[in-house]
């Protein structure tokens, strides 16, 4: 007899029934996007209106994704709306650059990427995360929220950088929030498509923290150049040399270096830990589940060291994460701009049409999904994830702007889970009432504190 209760299903906005006005619209999009999409848009193939700014299509059907990322790429451009929120924050960073800054940031980086690379960097990521966890050993309750980003911090500023970023973790995780808090939301004069001449409140707000981040990299780039005078053989050939050494005429210049350096900074570890701890709320609420993840992962440190092998070791562990990132992608929103009108089937894109590709809405589509909304790990098990669509979960875009990071993402958030879950057990308290909010990254708003327990005294 089967006793398996039924599966969790996380929160998330209740599609809307009506449109919103304008005005009401407005303020949704200030403050969270994700609830403003209607029964329609979790349930046609397609959705083709007249937005605030324009015309606006939200493409779901996973034939029409490859049109828009792969297909015909070179005929869509980041969007205007897009850009004018990220560009005033990355500049000319590998999320924000286009054309051939983009083909020459993206060549420069490549190197630091490689399976080989990657694989490097396991042993760095698992020892940071043993020196990250030893907080929890007396047990209590914290915001696991707030501590995944120091975690992945930690990670990435000893992977990437050798552990030579310029200022405190602490500062940098408030800093952090507060530039997603102000620079990386939609401002209402964006969507309205204003000219650039016309202040946006939320930007002049930010500006205080986007100094911050600016000086940050200065500083970790002369500590970088000092060392390189100094003794250029203990240099670190890191992802941070990698990048100065491709700087010169035929490579990236000083402010596209420092502009990938802020990118990868912010948003490198920004997604990673939102998605780890999204993962482990819906463990948390999900206790059988989570039951045979810990299994898995007990069986597998018992017999392999190798933390570059886990990855493969671990199916039902990468299962539940991926899971997580299904119900919460860190990414919720891809956007583009046809560069010329064109037919796709019986779908008319018009030129400067916003056209949404929203894993948020994709990975809960009616059509794609079965029990779009539960929490089924199941899913991802080895002879059921084969049957997904490539283009129908998208935790990680995809065509020529597939994420770069995305393998490190995965081996970071492996060694991660089977450290934090083999040493703790993560359970909700009264006070854990998540709801997701877009600002960036899908964050949880109230954050996630839960309760820690050590699992063998």
């Amino acid at each position: 007899m089967d006793t398996q209760p039924a599966p969790f299903v996380p929160p998330a906005p209740k599609p809307r029934t009506s449109p919103p006005s304008t005005l009401e619209m407005i303020r949704i999009v200030y403050r969270n996007p994700l609830e403003l999409w209607g029964e329609p848009t979790y349930n046609e193939p397609w959705i083709s209106a007249k937005g605030a700014g324009g015309p606006l299509v939200i493409a779901n059907d996973p034939a029409l994704i490859r049109h828009v990322l792969v297909d015909n790429a070179k005929n869509y451009k980041m969007a205007t709306v897009r850009q004018k929120i990220l560009r005033p924050i990355l500049r000319d960073g590998l999320l924000t650059a286009e054309g051939e800054v983009w083909k020459r940031s993206r060549k420069a980086m490549a190197p630091v990427f490689t399976p080989r690379h990657i694989f490097g960097f396991a042993q760095p990521m698992l020892k940071r995360t043993l020196e990250f966890v030893t907080r929890y050993e007396a047990g209590g309750t914290s915001d696991i929220a707030h501590d995944m980003t120091l975690l992945t911090y930690d990670i990435l500023a000893e992977t990437l950088f050798s552990g030579e970023i310029a200022g405190e973790p602490g500062s940098f995780e408030n800093e952090i929030d507060r530039l997603f808090e102000t620079m990386g939301r939609v401002d209402p004069l964006d969507l309205l498509r204003a000219p650039d001449w016309l202040p946006r409140l939320t930007r002049i707000r930010g500006r205080k923290t986007m100094a911050y981040f600016r000086k940050i990299v200065t500083d970790t780039v002369k500590m970088r150049e000092e060392k390189f005078r100094r003794d250029p053989d203990a240099v670190p050939q890191d992802f941070l040399t990698l990048l100065l050494k491709a700087e010169g005429p035929d490579g990236l210049t000083r402010p596209e270096v420092e502009d990938n350096i802020i990118t990868f900074i912010g948003a490198g570890h920004e997604t990673t830990a939102r998605a780890l701890g999204w993962t482990l709320y819906c463990l948390a609420e999900s206790p059988w589940e989570r039951d045979r993840v810990e299994q898995e992962i007990d069986q597998v440190l018992a017999r392999e060291p190798n933390p570059t092998k886990w990855l493969d070791a671990m199916p039902l562990t990468r299962a539940a994460f991926d899971e997580a990132l299904r119900l919460y992608p860190p990414a919720p929103s891809i956007n583009r701009e046809p560069i010329v009108p064109e037919m796709w089937r019986d779908l008319y894109i018009p030129k400067h049409a916003a056209v949404l590709v929203m894993p948020w809405v994709v990975h809960r589509h009616r059509k794609l999904w079965d029990r779009p909304d539960a929490f089924l790990p199941e899913r991802f098990h080895p002879g059921n994830r084969e049957k997904i669509d490539r283009f129908q979960y998208l935790p990680f875009g995809a065509g020529p702007r597939v994420c770069i990071g995305a393998s490190f993402a995965m081996q970071e958030a492996i060694i991660a889970l089977a450290i934090l879950l083999s040493r703790f057990r993560f359970d909700t308290t009264a006070e854990t009432k998540p709801w997701p909010v877009q600002k960036l990254t899908t964050q949880p708003q109230g954050g996630l504190p839960m309760r820690i327990t050590p699992r063998h005294r």
